[in-house]
């Protein structure tokens, strides 16, 4: 049961207020590689503008990913304008009551969403958050 997300969808833009609000999801724990950028280091396209539109609807952000490559994850969190957590040993539980602490939510209230069952998955199972898994940008 740990390893199945509760929804798997195309890519993070996919995620909608109506799915959040639905789900009673205030938070979202976003993975860095392969789900908001490529392996070229481009961000996702409207990225930008799917943010901007959570943000402005309420709902808290913050990246959450196992590299530990600070450069290229500040780098996303500056253009997307929201904090992160970097070298967050998924699926280890630390990385993301560090994430909990930092969005001051539940864990019931938030979705770990990101493009790895045996990390984003996993870990966010074992915690009791609501799991997306999207497919990997490339």
């Amino acid at each position: 049961m740990f390893f199945y997300p509760s929804i798997y969808l195309n890519n993070v833009k996919e995620i909608t207020i109506e799915l959040l609000n639905k789900n009673n999801i205030k938070g979202l724990l976003l993975d860095v590689d392969n789900t908001l950028i490529d392996f070229d280091l481009k961000i996702l396209e409207g990225a930008s503008e799917w943010c901007d539109n959570l943000k402005q609807n309420g709902i808290k952000l913050c990246i959450l990913s196992n590299t530990n490559k600070v450069e290229k994850v500040k780098k996303v969190s500056k253009e997307l304008e929201i904090p992160y957590i970097n070298f967050a040993k998924k699926p280890s539980k630390n990385g993301f009551k560090k994430a909990l602490v930092l969005l001051g939510l539940e864990a019931k209230n938030v979705a770990a969403v990101g493009d790895q069952i045996m990390t984003d998955v996993l870990g966010g199972n074992r915690m009791g958050i609501f799991t997306i898994l999207t497919k990997p940008l490339r």
